[in-house]
């Protein structure tokens, strides 16, 4: 597998402009800015708007403005997915096409199908229900038309293991998780671990910390670097996940209150408590910072999987 080029750590950042910025992807921010930092790296910020339907551009504005005001300021410019779309589609018509195929089966097609499964199968229905998450594969030999059907990349069939600097060693196997994903939707929508994974190569990103509920794609997007001959990330860490009161994730689906940055010391003080981070002193949010850098300290956060807003 292909190694990093580069000496210099490398973090980044990729809000995906849906919504503004709550307290659980501030805490993802601050999170990756203070630990690359206090490696003496690069942070990167990455605008992943290749959801045309649901991403707006106020959204990518607000975010701008509110890492602004926290004091979050990224290292060279910021890429936006959106405008990348040739270079996914030159990936996935070169070095990762091999791999990919024409897919003609539609969400009802695939309902009827595991419907039909659930009845005829000798097995559990649970073991059924769990499969629905593979496509079952029906397209994979057909050799249809690559522009005019979305199209699927196949997965590995065998368990990747990864070191987690936050959950600790980690073994999936992508085909059982993912199976064959659509990597490019018929309207010609790119798949998010798709980009990412090909931007986080480019970029020689070397230090990747995000939420725990992209974890289950990690070893997905270890695949899709290493076909896609690009480096490997060198650095996992995966944080908690911030939840309310009722345990749900803070997200936007969940309704999750934007951050207010009038007071951005407040917001940097009550997300380091909720990272469970030394506390600092109440200055200005660069001030803050700095110390948030000098003392960071992962070690607080090693193997948890949920921390309640409410708590803090």
């Amino acid at each position: 597998m292909p190694t990093q080029t580069t000496s210099q750590p490398i973090g980044r950042f990729a809000p995906s402009p849906t919504g503004e910025l709550h307290l659980g992807s501030l805490t993802t921010a601050l999170a990756s800015f203070c630990h690359i930092k206090s490696l003496g790296g690069r942070w990167l910020l990455r605008i992943e708007d290749t959801d045309t339907e649901r991403c707006d551009q106020q959204f990518t504005e607000q975010i701008l403005i509110d890492l602004e005001a926290l004091g979050l300021h990224w290292d060279g410019d910021i890429i936006y997915q959106s405008e990348r779309i040739d270079i996914y589609n030159d990936y996935l018509s070169s070095a990762l096409r091999p791999l990919t195929y024409g897919c003609q089966c539609s969400r009802k097609d695939l309902e009827q199908y595991w419907e039909k499964e659930k009845k005829n199968s000798p097995f559990d229905s649970s073991q059924v229900l769990s499969d629905r998450t593979r496509y079952p594969r029906h397209c994979v030999a057909k050799d249809l038309d690559r522009q005019q059907h979305k199209l699927r990349i196949q997965l590995p069939d065998y368990s990747i293991g990864f070191n987690d600097g936050i959950q600790g060693l980690q073994w999936d196997n992508p085909q059982q998780t993912l199976g064959d994903m659509v990597a490019r939707r018929q309207d010609g929508m790119i798949n998010y671990i798709l980009a990412a994974s090909i931007d986080d190569g480019l970029q020689q990103v070397t230090h990747i910390m995000r939420g725990l509920d992209i974890l289950p794609m990690t070893t997905a997007q270890i695949s899709i670097l290493h076909a896609a001959r690009l480096p490997a990330i060198g650095h996992w860490y995966h944080l908690p996940l911030i939840c309310n009161s009722e345990g749900q994730k803070l997200s936007k689906q969940n309704l999750a209150q934007p951050i207010d940055t009038r007071d951005p010391s407040q917001l940097i003080a009550k997300a380091l408590q909720l990272l469970q981070q030394s506390a600092v002193d109440k200055d200005t949010p660069t001030n803050m910072l700095k110390q948030a850098i000098a003392q960071w300290d992962n070690t607080p956060l090693q193997g948890q999987q949920q921390l309640n807003s409410c708590d803090s």
